[in-house]
């Protein structure tokens, strides 16, 4: 076994692997950029190195300086996590030429996977079901389009190195195809330098269900499978294990093919074979077609690790040193049902638009596994993709388990940044899933109930106005000679204001605004009203739940200004990467014309011009990362007439 390893990441997933290395005795170097010096995978490793400026580009993708760091600090083995270099074969070439061990799979198998069309054909071979569709090297625009004639519509174009939803297009109908082509195209060269696709045939209710596998380089075994089929823009949101409505039948089919595809490349380590599945009528042995593999440790693996009983960082580390597979396939079972959720600082209301923001307190509770890569006080970054925490629970049965996911999200404390948890808890809670109806088209179905803002009840908006009260709880809180005390108190929630007067009388008080009126009274614990925590920071009030209540305490002078240059500024709505800047100064734009492209979390985001007019300045060019609110582009401002 290894006595020190280097994790070639940052934030949950190196914190992961740490805990597990810490636990089997081997030390840890973390690596940390300019933005990461006090982050909480650094605190966590036994040795840290620097590694270069904050942008991903300048750091963690620096592959050169990760190897060195290695190599000085005497590390044996670099355990790549996922993202970054986890997937580059060229790394993971150089890892062995230094005379490293790489934590994972050879580099010849990486290469074997990297790009989807030569993975289905490898997998075809390997007798691996595939969708139905076009790999073929030829991508004249004419054959494609007679392609996805012979497939039959509707079809799907995606990029052969895409990811992520990347250079991906559901094309309907013969007439939306060629727009449709140049357009993954163009994403894909982008995004991947190629701008090679494949088509394939749409699945109409289409699941995602991936297969967990473990190889030696000769042998493998499957863990089961985990259903992702929760899904927003091809992005995992709530993933669990096993699959609902899975028969061991299928199972079987299913595990089999995932065992045949890892044996095929002589896979080493962790991998997972995702599939896409017809959810039509219910599962079939027919019915699952190979989509790709991950070369990897995947995100949702703890689902796998609570039903199975195995730590997969363990196993990675074993047989990376030499060791053989710890378990055989009959020596695997499954026990229970597990969810995972992603919990991400994202402005759900204003689009999904990741944030940042310093965390004045973040707590989760009893009985439930969160991974998580930050910690009360620290900053979530501009610079890296914005998840808190994932959590995690282990039930006897499906239903019992998101119940206990239900109540950890209800539960969660979250303050000092906007985050999806009220989203995640809707989910948790719809009818359709907690019937085990899931599809890829569930969140997009029912979107708008899933993120609609729900009115905050009274008593949490009088807890709110005690709170930015202040009121102390001594004996003389609320004590005047004559007359009661009263207050005024300007509260923000949302896009409404709170204006709202507390009157006090000894150890009674009332909170009114509007139509509201709320008794509140005062006992040895303080004043009750409300069942939740609540939380004052700065000028801001978190009443925490799922959904939490974020009040700011508003400033009336400060209201009157507000938004004063929003007609001429067009500003950054989240922290990211400036991908094209479309116009220049001088520039006659029509409203709605494209200014620039802004990519955050892995999507891009087109910010177009708020009315028509002239450039004045830009503030950004491309290549610039940018906090939110950063000015991207000014209008010269409109001519009044006198």
């Amino acid at each position: 076994m290894f006595t020190r390893i280097l994790i070639a990441n940052r934030g949950e997933i190196a914190c992961r692997i740490a805990q597990t290395a810490r636990a089997m005795g081997v030390e840890t170097v973390a690596v940390y950029s300019d933005a990461d010096a006090g982050a909480r995978h650094v605190r966590m490793a036994d040795h840290a190195v620097h590694i270069g400026g904050a942008a991903p580009a300048d750091s963690y993708l620096h592959g050169d300086r990760i190897i060195a760091a290695a190599l000085e600090t005497g590390a044996q083995a670099i355990h790549p996590g996922y993202g970054f270099l986890s997937e580059n074969p060229d790394f993971v070439a150089a890892v062995a030429k230094a005379g490293l061990v790489f934590i994972g799979p050879s580099a010849d198998a990486i290469r074997a996977m990297g790009l989807k069309d030569a993975a289905k054909a490898l997998m075809e071979k390997a007798g691996v079901p595939v969708v139905p569709g076009y790999h073929g090297a030829d991508q004249d625009a004419a054959l494609l389009a007679r392609a996805a004639d012979d497939i039959g519509y509707p079809v799907m174009i995606k990029a052969v190195a895409g990811g992520g939803g990347k250079g991906m297009r559901l094309v309907d109908a013969a007439g939306d195809f060629q727009e449709a082509l140049a357009s993954a195209r163009a994403e894909a060269r982008t995004a991947c330098g190629n701008d090679a696709v494949l088509i394939e045939k749409y699945i109409q209710h289409p699941r995602h269900i991936e297969v967990q596998v473990f190889g030696d380089g000769e042998r493998a075994v499957h863990l089961f499978e985990r259903d992702c089929s929760l899904q927003r823009r091809h992005q995992k949101v709530i993933e669990e294990a096993p699959a609902p409505d899975m028969t061991e039948a299928v199972r079987a089919a299913m595990g089999d093919a995932a065992v045949r595809a890892a044996i095929a490349i002589g896979y080493k380590g962790a991998g997972t074979v995702e599939f896409i599945v017809d959810g039509t009528g219910g599962l079939r042995t027919d019915g699952f077609w190979f989509m790709e593999m991950n070369t990897r440790l995947q995100v949702e693996h703890p689902v796998t690790e609570a039903i199975t009983g195995v730590d997969l960082v363990a196993w990675q580390l074993r047989v990376a040193a030499g060791q053989g597979l710890p378990l055989a396939q009959g020596d695997l079972t499954i026990t229970g049902h597990a969810f995972e959720a992603r919990l991400y600082a994202e402005d759900v209301a204003g689009g999904f638009l990741p944030a940042t923001g310093t965390l004045a307190h973040l707590a989760f509770p009893d009985g439930v596994r969160a991974d998580s890569g930050v910690e009360t006080g620290d900053e979530i970054s501009p610079f890296y993709d914005p998840m808190i925490a994932k959590l995690v629970v282990h039930g006897p049965d499906r239903a019992t388990a998101l119940a206990d996911l239900s109540r950890a999200l209800g539960d969660t404390q979250v303050a000092g940044t906007v985050t999806n948890l009220g989203f995640l808890k809707a989910l948790a809670d719809h009818t359709g899933f907690r019937a085990g109806q899931v599809d890829t088209g569930l969140i997009a179905r029912d979107l708008d109930r899933l993120i609609a803002r729900q009115d905050a009840p009274p008593a949490l908006v009088a807890q709110a106005v005690l709170a930015a009260a202040g009121l102390p709880d001594g004996s003389l809180a609320g004590f005047t000679l004559w007359e009661p005390l009263t207050r005024s108190v300007d509260l923000r929630l949302n896009d409404q204001d709170i204006a709202a007067k507390l009157v006090v009388r000894a150890d009674q008080a009332t909170v009114g605004w509007g139509d509201h009126r709320v008794s509140v009274a005062r006992d040895r614990r303080g004043w009750q009203v409300g069942s939740r925590a609540c939380l004052r920071h700065g000028d801001q009030i978190t009443v925490f739940g799922a959904p939490s209540y974020v009040f700011t305490i508003s400033d009336p002078l400060a209201r009157a200004v507000d938004g004063a240059a929003g007609g001429d500024r067009v500003a950054a709505p989240m922290p990211g990467l400036v991908q094209a800047v479309s116009v220049a100064a001088g520039d006659t734009v029509a409203a709605g014309a494209r200014l620039c492209v802004l990519e955050a979390m892995k999507m891009e985001y087109v910010l177009r011009a708020p009315r028509a007019g002239v450039v004045a300045a830009l503030g950004v060019k491309a290549g610039d990362q940018v906090a939110a609110g950063v000015t991207l582009v000014t209008l010269e401002a409109e001519s009044e007439d006198i």
